[in-house]
């Protein structure tokens, strides 16, 4: 690999897992007690890891594959991941519904699916304001359970250091139920799609898409006639399954990045981190701790968004170039993808960088319902990811990923989708403390229409390579 040419000072600036302080860190809490957090710091930093270095160097070999074209990442989760709500239930529906969604697009894109969870992590988020007024009464804005509580009360909104050990207590329970669910059997390609005929049988949606499970049941007994079963192939029993979240608290990440036997930096706080659309400053916090971790890194790229800046960012933090380092994940909303995306593809393909390009359509297409209720619409999410791909197209550059807000639960925070969830529903199981959610039905639903929109491409690429 090669370092390109116009590095910028800070690129070549000398690293250390604590230099972000040098730098503005937008987006952080305000803690009133700063020796409770250095305290914090101080426990976090002598705990065990949460992911190792070779799963996240696993990871990049993966995006690799995707950013060439050769592979589809699948990312998805919760939008923020709660202390009460925790359970082992709802890590294991999670799981499986993102595995339904893996093998349709699978059989789908006629490629493997790098599957990586908004998950184990997921506790932080961003506020357009630091603090919020209701009835009057003004309170510092909720910026996720490890930081501070939703109740809108002083001492629950009060940010509190000690909540950063119950996340990463959390984060390490749910990894360990992950990878037993991923390599104990539970993902058994078998028992997958026996789920997704389950859901085919029960949802209005079943006829439209049961041509799909039907050539899915052929290619699975036709494998198993050959002899590739569970035992042949071990392949077909478990999965890998990769995390991520927004990199947001940086001492929380910076506790946590440790040296690899190379003396590489990691942040084993997940395989993969990502750079929210507010903190994606060149200059920021975030975009120097980000650039000095050798692990994926995702940069959120919404409508303002100037093409040269993100060249700027890709520089910053992959000067090398390495292939499956940066994941680009377009969150424009439906009435901008057309507008806004192609200067981004357009500029990016001309500079010849190695990227993975992503689409989140849940951020930009978010509203509140007639009656109070923050919602996303099905059918607005579905514009936004279609437009994205057929705007990548358009430009020559690979559709390579889709990042959803997604549960396993029965909820109902988006309106739409088969099963004609309307504004009037969305109190009845409305559980995000954060932003609305797919609901196990609605992902999955969403899957198979992301597989009608990549199936005439995969065709004709198939048709080009037999040629």
């Amino acid at each position: 690999m090669t370092t390109r040419e116009g590095l910028t000072e800070k690129t070549l600036k000398a690293w250390s897992p604590e230099s972000w302080r040098q730098y503005e860190a937008r987006q952080m809490p305000n803690y009133p007690d700063l020796n409770i957090l250095k305290e914090v710091e101080a426990d976090l930093s002598g705990r065990p890891p949460l992911v190792s270095a070779g799963e996240a160097r696993r990871l990049k070999r993966g995006l690799a594959k995707v950013a060439a074209g050769e592979a589809f990442l699948l990312q998805g989760g919760d939008c923020a991941e709660s202390f009460r709500e925790f359970s082992a239930e709802g890590v294991r529906d999670t799981f499986r519904v993102l595995l339904q969604m893996a093998v349709v697009l699978t059989f789908a894109a006629s490629k493997p699916v790098v599957k990586v969870g908004r998950i184990a992590g997921q506790f932080a988020k961003p506020r357009s304001s630091d603090t919020e007024i209701i009835d009057g009464v003004e309170l510092p804005s909720y910026r996720g359970d490890s930081v501070n509580d939703a109740a809108f009360t002083l001492e629950s909104r009060t940010p509190d250091p000690k909540r950063l050990i119950r996340a990463y207590d959390q984060s390490a329970s749910t990894l360990n139920l992950l990878r037993a669910l991923a390599s104990g059997g539970y993902a058994d390609l078998d028992n997958v799609h026996q789920w997704t005929l389950d859901f085919l049988a029960n949802s209005p949606a079943g006829k439209t898409y049961q041509s799909y499970a039907d050539r899915i049941s052929e290619a699975l007994a036709f494998m198993r006639a050959c002899g590739v079963t569970g035992d042949a192939a071990p392949s077909l029993q478990s999965v890998d399954f990769f995390t991520s979240h927004e990199a947001l608290h940086l001492p929380f990440e910076e506790a946590l990045t440790r040296r690899d036997e190379n003396g590489r930096w990691y942040a084993t706080s997940a395989h993969m981190i990502w750079i929210g659309d507010r903190t994606r400053q060149p200059d920021g916090a975030h975009v120097e701790y980000c650039r000095g971790v050798d692990n994926p890194i995702g940069i959120k790229c919404g409508p303002t968004l100037d093409p040269d800046d993100l060249i700027r960012l890709i520089d910053a933090i992959n000067p090398h170039d390495e292939a499956g380092r940066i994941v680009l994940i377009a969150r424009m909303g439906a009435d901008n993808v057309e507008k806004h995306l192609p200067n981004l593809a357009r500029k990016v393909k001309a500079s010849g960088r190695s990227v993975v390009w992503s689409s989140d359509p849940m951020h930009g297409n978010t509203h509140k319902a007639s009656n109070g209720y923050k919602t996303r619409d099905f059918d607005r999410v579905l514009r936004e990811l279609t437009g994205f791909i057929d705007v990548l197209r358009a430009e020559g550059v690979e559709p390579g990923g889709v990042h959803f807000e997604m549960t396993g639960r029965d909820v109902t925070e988006c309106v739409g989708g088969a099963g004609h969830l309307s504004e009037a529903d969305l109190g009845s199981r409305y559980h995000t403390h954060c932003d609305p959610r797919l609901n196990a039905d609605q992902a999955l639903e969403m899957a198979f229409q992301i597989a009608e929109a990549l199936k005439p491409h995969a065709r004709k690429k198939a048709v080009a390579a037999a040629e």
